[in-house]
């Protein structure tokens, strides 16, 4: 039996480091990309929408409804499906039948929202195999809407997909961002049977505020508005709020 290693907040900040250079290495070109879509889509009024179930419903979260974030940020969440009646509370929660694997039911979800044309979509999954993601992304497509697709390549190249198709998320992607985390989520080696310390959140929130950075940088170099809630507090700021959030009321 291999001896295990002794897991300290030194070799996991150690590991970490290592993995956020290597993504911001790998993925600095891809994170640019998808600002672009991300600023276009801004310019011209859109939103962008937001969808990622499981854990990966925080990159949105990341991005939204805090001092210094795009106010044209919508999250969605899967949670609707139950707050609209679209589903009942008990079938939503089956863990017999998990939802967020469940395809042909993104349609129902996205017609929701106020989507409209110049809207853009990131979508996440860091195995990219279930089918409610890659449906939304289908369908995304379908409409004509960019899509962004936030995965681990190293997870969904490793497992089959679950949607009929046999796709897989990163195949809608206009961009495909690596978030450059291992298969199952976990960085650190045990020695044992188990891994610890999942980090596709934090690489999630470093891609999230990437995206945000670079595309803040295009619009002001194009000279176009830049929609950032202040949340100064103070009254002008508070106005300055107030004001894009009413212009983008009901869309995000």
């Amino acid at each position: 039996m291999a001896e295990k290693t002794n897991i300290t907040m030194d070799v996991f900040c150690d590991s970490l480091k290592e993995l956020l250079e290597k993504l911001k290495q790998k993925e600095t070109g891809n994170i640019e990309k998808a600002a672009h879509i991300v600023a276009d889509s801004l310019a011209q009024d859109g939103v962008v929408h937001v969808f990622g179930s499981g854990h990966s419903y925080g990159f949105g979260v990341e991005m939204t409804g805090r001092q210094g974030s795009l106010v044209p940020v919508h999250n969605i969440s899967s949670d609707d499906f139950v707050l609209n009646g679209k589903y009942s509370w008990k079938v939503f929660k089956d863990q017999d039948h998990i939802f967020e694997r469940r395809p042909g039911i993104a349609d129902q979800l996205y017609d929701l929202y106020d989507v409209r044309p110049h809207d853009c979509f990131i979508i996440i999954s860091n195995s990219g195999i279930n089918g409610l993601v890659i449906d939304m992304a289908i369908k995304a497509k379908k409409e004509n809407h960019p899509v962004i697709v936030v995965t681990s390549w190293e997870h969904t190249s490793s497992e089959e997909s679950r949607h009929p198709s046999g796709m897989k998320l990163y195949q809608m992607g206009d961009v495909v961002i690596d978030n450059c985390g291992p298969k199952g989520d976990a960085l650190i080696e045990t020695g044992g049977a188990e891994k610890l310390c999942s980090v596709s959140s934090i690489c999630g929130a470093f891609i999230a505020q990437g995206i945000v950075v670079d595309t803040i940088e295009i619009l002001q170099q194009e000279g176009k508005e830049v929609p950032i809630l202040y949340g100064n507090g103070n009254e002008a700021d508070a106005a300055h709020d107030k004001a894009l959030l009413e212009h983008y009321h009901g869309r995000i």
